[in-house]
């Protein structure tokens, strides 16, 4: 499928590597950068979904989405992302993934409001996948020349998946992000509670990226 991901943030925060190993299947490792793991909050604007070689649809091609991951190896030690839950705003797309690609995804109420200098992202769940929201608002800063750390965070392009005691993958190719700094003005959340992850603890380190084009295979299963 083809994608393009817009306004995206990302929040990260440090937690204890044996809080966060329990809360991914035994079949993958946790991935950790100086002997930290690292829960990442990301929200953005999905736009343009669409199978290869099909136009996208206005309305159910756009959508917000938010996710909360964490970092791990899978089978051979390939890097990838995983996901403790992922909201979108568009049921469809909800119910899609959950069904084709296993992953949490779950429905919510979500709006991005974007200008050059700034965005807002809110978003809060709706029954009956639970409680959780989002109330975040960031100040875009200068571009990034990135380090170890930022590569580590964000090069990411395999996410795994996890059904009936079989670990599934999907390849995700795009171009280095490119990255910016930014600033913190507003973050009121409690999703990464109810996604199964202790709250965090201090000020995040922020990444934003405006714009980038992405394709993602169909799961395969191992």
């Amino acid at each position: 499928m083809r994608q393009t991901w817009r306004n995206l943030t990302f929040l990260h925060w440090r937690y204890d590597p044996e809080t966060i190993r329990r809360t991914i299947p035994p079949q993958l490792t946790l991935d950790t950068f100086d002997g930290s793991a690292w829960i990442g909050l990301v929200p953005f604007v999905l736009a343009g979904v669409r199978p290869f070689g099909l136009p996208s649809m206005p309305w159910i091609s756009k959508f917000p989405e938010t996710n909360v991951r964490t970092y791990v190896l899978g089978p051979g030690g390939v890097p990838g992302v995983w996901f403790h839950t992922l909201e979108a705003s568009r049921l469809l797309a909800v119910l899609a993934a959950r069904a084709w690609y296993k992953l949490p995804y779950r429905w919510a109420s979500m709006r991005v409001n974007a200008d050059a200098q700034s965005v807002e992202y809110r978003s809060t769940r709706k029954a009956p996948f639970g409680q959780g929201t989002t109330d975040l608002a960031i100040e875009i800063g200068k571009p990034l020349e990135t380090g170890d750390l930022d590569n580590f965070l964000t090069a990411r392009y395999r996410l795994y998946t996890f059904h009936k005691g079989r670990v599934g993958y999907a390849q995700i190719e795009h171009e280095p992000w490119p990255l910016r700094h930014g600033r913190v003005l507003r973050l009121n959340e409690d999703l990464i509670l109810n996604s199964g992850v202790p709250a965090p603890k201090g000020e995040p380190l922020l990444h934003f990226s405006r714009e980038l084009q992405v394709k993602a295979s169909l799961p395969r299963w191992l």
